[in-house]
């Protein structure tokens, strides 16, 4: 009985806990490329970039086109600026967010010879 009570409150502490969130960036190391985006779920993310990558499926034909020419081993995936929990209950992580990706869009704006976007 003690399992099944460890593994249930396991579990609740698990849906309970705020995923990782921040600016997450996709490189290319052959042409230094980056995919520069937000996420309320970093670890879904990257999963669901490499996924379509893989599958040939990615939204960005400019990243699947270089991930096609230059393959996989040639692509970091990274977390450029994370979002720490905040002990306030109404904290407003969306608005933080986009006050971090206007920020680096800054650095590397869209539509750049070194941004996906």
């Amino acid at each position: 009985m003690k399992d099944r009570t460890t593994r249930k409150a396991l579990v609740d502490s698990y849906k309970l806990a705020l995923r990782p969130m921040g600016i997450a960036s996709i490189t290319n190391r052959v042409n230094g490329k980056r995919l520069i985006e937000q996420s309320m779920n970093l670890t879904a993310t990257f999963n669901r970039h490499r996924t379509e990558l893989r599958f040939g499926t990615h939204r960005n034909k400019a990243l699947l086109a270089d991930w096609r020419s230059h393959g996989e081993a040639n692509f970091d995936f990274e977390i450029l600026q994370a979002i720490e929990e905040r002990p306030e209950p109404d904290f407003d992580y969306a608005a933080e967010l986009a006050d971090f990706l206007a920020a680096w869009r800054i650095r590397i704006p869209p539509g750049s010879a070194l941004s996906y976007l």
